[in-house]
């Protein structure tokens, strides 16, 4: 009957939608792993031979985005002439990684920002609450992509989780003094009203998350570039809304 043909019909278009919602998280899972497994061979790469390897699977890796041509045309010119493995990793993170990092801080700062300007301004209650949740997804989402992950639901939640779990496993001693520093220097904190305040905490926290995201997606472990602090960070984050929230001195 016409009734079963349309029955069959729908049922075909959701398996196929399953399907490829299906292929899209499995795709999203294996770009990860294989991510994870390529920082964790770099970690351990103490001979030339390793790096050499490790260096092989960076350059597929980035070979198809055009905004690597320029890093990898470099480490090309000058992987041949060193025999150092410390060294030839130490190449591929400043001439691969640095722009990648730089792209990184971006999306963290403006993530930052975004949920430090919605705390302080907004007085709705729960809007700083889904809109820190919404920013962080979206900056963890960004972050994977910029260091060459695939972007999937499954897969961002999973990201969140490892980040969260990272977070937790640096020790509560150690965040808690980390967003001490970023919003207490100078003692900038007693300056500023309760919803700007609250929205320095707000967007360290977020910037914290953002940093520990970045070294969940990176496949070079941080060595020979300097690792961006959370103080540091916020503060360029935040620098503009901070103007704003200091008193008038006259």
């Amino acid at each position: 009957s016409i009734l079963g043909w349309i029955a069959t019909a729908l049922f075909g278009l959701a398996a196929l939608i399953l399907t490829v919602l299906a292929l899209r998280e499995a795709a999203a899972f294996a770009r990860m792993a294989r991510i994870d497994a390529l920082r964790a061979r770099a970690t351990q790469a103490h001979d030339l031979t390793h790096a050499r390897a490790v260096l092989a699977d960076l350059k597929s890796l980035y070979k198809p985005r055009p905004e690597s041509a320029w890093g990898l045309s470099r480490l090309n010119d000058q992987a041949a002439d060193i025999f150092d493995a410390d060294a030839l990793l130490a190449l591929a993170e400043r001439e691969l990684m640095a722009p990648l990092d730089k792209a990184a801080l971006t999306e963290v700062e403006t993530a930052a920002r975004q949920v430090a300007t919605v705390t302080a301004l907004v007085p709705m209650a729960l809007a700083d609450v889904a809109m820190a949740l919404y920013a962080n997804l979206r900056m963890i989402r960004r972050l994977s992509q910029i260091y060459g992950g695939r972007s999937s639901t499954l897969g961002n939640l999973a990201l969140l989780r490892r980040v969260f779990t990272a977070l937790l496993g640096a020790g509560a001693i150690a965040l808690v003094d980390d967003l001490i520093g970023s919003v207490a220097s100078g003692g900038i904190l007693a300056k500023l009203s309760r919803r700007f305040g609250e929205g320095v905490v707000n967007g360290a926290l977020t910037t914290r998350v953002g940093l520990a995201a970045m070294e969940a997606c990176r496949p070079l472990p941080f060595k020979a570039l300097e690792k961006p602090g959370t103080t540091a960070t916020t503060s360029r984050a935040l620098a503009g809304l901070l103007a704003r929230a200091k008193p008038d001195p006259s």
